[in-house]
C-alpha cells in the first residue's frame, strides 16, 4: 500500500505540472502522513545532510567552466573544426553534428544542464540539443536536408552529453551509490564514442536518401587553421581526462581545473569573454547549481522516507521471478528506466 501512495502522489504531483523537485518534497510528504511519521524538522536535517558533500562541489565548478566556454566562443570553434573534417561528405551536416555533439559533451556539463534547470530543475541533454540546432538546423535546410530527419538527428545526438565525462549524472550517480566518480568519468568514454558511432551509422544510411550536394571540401590550410583556432579548446577535455586517469586530481579539483582554464583562454586566448560578461556568467552559473543541489537535496528527503517505510522490501518481491535469471533481471531493469525516463529526467531517475 505504501508503494502505491508513493507513486501515486509522486505521479499525482507531476501530472499537475509541478516542478520535479518539488513533486519529490510533496511525495516524501505524503508517504510521512501515510505512516504517521511526519517531522519536518527531519526533512530539513535530510536536505542538509545531502547538499554536504564534497565530491558535489564538482557541479558548480564545472557549470561555472561550461558557462565561461559557451560564451568565449570555444563552442563554435569546435563546430568549425568539425565542419573541416566531414563537411564535404555526403550528408556531411550530420556527420557534424556527432562530431560536434561528442566535442561538446567532453568540453562541458553546463551546455546538457541549464535550460532543462528552467523546466524541470533536473538535468538533461535539452541544452546540448538546442545549441547544436540554433548553429546546424538552419545550414542544414538551407543545404535541402529534410528538416525533420536533422532535427531527429540533433535529439540524437543530444543524449550523449550525460555518459561522455564530465557529466553530472555520473557525479550525482557516484555520491548517491557511493562510486568512484572518477571510475564512473573513465567508464563514459566508451559507451559514449560507440552511441556517436551508431548515430553515424545510422545517418550514413539515412543520407543516401538526401538529395543534397556535399559542401565543398576545405583545403589543408584551412583545416589547419581550424585546427589552430581549436586547439585551445580542444585542450582542456585532454586536461581533465589525463589528469583524471594518472589521479593528478579528483573529479572536484578537475571542476577547478576546469573554470581555470576556461576563463583565461575566453579572455585572453580567444578575446571573446568580456570583464563585463562575467557576472552574467556567474549569475548563470550559480542559478543552475542551485537547481541542481535542491534537487539532490528534495531526493534526499524522499531516499529517507523509502528506506523508514521499507518501500525496497515491498519491490523486491515484484522482482523475485526474475532474481535466476540475470540476462531477464537486466532486461526488466532497462524496460523499466525506459517506462520511468518517460516521465522523469535523468537525475531523478537516479536519486529515486
Amino acid at each position: 500500500m505504501t508503494l502505491l501512495v508513493f507513486v501515486g502522489s509522486l505521479l499525482g504531483a507531476m501530472a499537475l505540472g509541478m516542478p520535479i523537485a518539488f513533486a519529490l518534497l510533496v511525495s516524501a510528504v505524503v508517504v510521512m502522513l501515510h505512516i504517521d511519521a511526519f517531522d519536518a524538522q527531519s526533512m530539513a536535517l535530510q536536505m542538509l545532510n545531502a547538499s554536504d558533500s564534497f565530491a558535489l562541489l564538482a557541479v558548480p565548478f564545472f557549470l561555472l567552466a561550461g558557462e565561461a566556454m559557451t560564451a568565449g566562443g570555444l563552442s563554435r570553434r569546435l563546430v568549425n573544426f568539425a565542419l573541416t573534417l566531414v563537411g564535404h561528405l555526403r550528408g556531411g551536416l550530420g556527420y557534424v553534428a556527432v562530431i560536434a555533439a561528442v566535442l561538446l559533451s567532453s568540453m562541458s556539463i553546463s551546455m546538457s544542464m541549464s535550460m532543462s534547470m528552467s523546466m524541470s530543475m533536473s538535468g538533461s541533454a535539452v541544452a546540448d540539443t538546442a545549441a547544436l540546432a540554433a548553429v546546424l538546423v538552419p545550414m542544414m535546410r538551407r543545404a535541402g536536408y529534410v528538416v525533420g530527419r536533422s532535427a531527429a538527428l540533433m535529439a540524437s545526438g543530444g543524449i550523449i552529453g550525460p555518459v561522455i565525462p564530465p557529466s553530472i549524472g555520473f557525479i550525482v550517480f557516484g555520491v548517491a551509490a557511493n562510486v568512484s566518480i572518477t571510475s564512473l568519468f573513465l567508464a563514459g568514454i566508451v559507451p559514449g564514442l560507440m552511441m556517436a558511432a551508431a548515430l553515424a551509422i545510422t545517418w550514413a544510411l539515412l543520407a543516401r536518401k538526401e538529395k543534397v550536394q556535399p559542401m565543398p571540401r576545405k583545403s589543408w590550410a584551412e583545416a589547419a587553421e581550424a585546427l589552430r583556432d581549436g586547439l585551445l579548446a580542444l585542450g582542456l577535455p585532454l586536461i581533465i581526462l589525463l589528469g583524471l586517469k594518472f589521479c593528478i586530481f579528483t573529479p572536484t579539483e578537475a571542476g577547478v581545473v576546469a573554470v581555470v582554464y576556461a576563463i583565461p583562454v575566453g579572455m585572453f586566448g580567444y578575446q571573446e569573454l568580456k570583464p563585463s560578461m562575467l557576472p552574467g556568467v556567474l549569475v548563470a552559473a550559480v542559478g543552475t547549481s542551485a537547481a541542481v543541489m535542491f534537487l539532490v537535496a528534495c531526493a534526499a528527503v524522499t531516499a529517507y522516507l523509502i528506506t523508514i517505510a521499507e518501500i525496497p522490501g515491498q519491490i523486491r518481491p515484484l522482482l523475485e521471478p526474475f532474481m535466476d535469471n540475470r540476462v531477464l533481471l537486466m532486461a526488466v531493469m532497462m524496460l523499466l528506466v525506459v517506462v520511468v525516463g518517460t516521465a522523469l529526467d535523468f537525475i531523478p531517475t537516479i536519486l529515486i
